[in-house]
């Protein structure tokens, strides 16, 4: 059934240029979904994709779109490089764990939120035990 198949994100945009020069600087290679880059940008990241498409309802979503796993011993160089960039992380609520600088350690993990240009929300974690993605 679907769960032999790959699934890849999808997050719209209202801009696609600002979103493709967003997506690019964080060094993913992005391809036109359709005969040209008028129905969005598909990105690979590893051995998945994710789409980034036009759309009215860009910046609606108040939850993580899209999430990405990293080795734990590759977190903070990641977390780093990010910064390097111009990402600044968002902190929230949570019942457990603790916030040092952007970063929300315990619970067995260390992890980063993020947003796009579009508000799309986006999470960088790191798990005990995990070789990551």
């Amino acid at each position: 059934m679907l769960n032999d198949y790959d699934v890849g994100p999808t997050l719209p945009t209202a801009d696609l240029a600002a979103a493709k020069a967003f997506y690019s600087g964080l060094g993913f290679a992005g391809q036109p979904a359709g005969p040209d880059e008028e129905m969005g940008l598909v990105f690979t990241s590893g051995a998945s994709r994710f789409l980034v498409y036009p759309s009215q309802y860009a910046g609606t979503n108040k939850a993580t779109s899209m999430f990405f796993e990293v080795p734990p011993d590759a977190f903070d160089d990641m977390i780093q490089g990010l910064r390097g960039k111009g990402i600044t992380f968002d902190t929230f609520d949570m019942p457990d764990g603790k916030w040092e600088d952007g970063v929300l350690t315990g619970m067995g993990m260390k992890s980063v939120w993020f947003h796009d240009p579009d508000g799309n929300i986006i999470n960088v974690g790191a798990y005990e035990g995990s070789a990551g993605a």
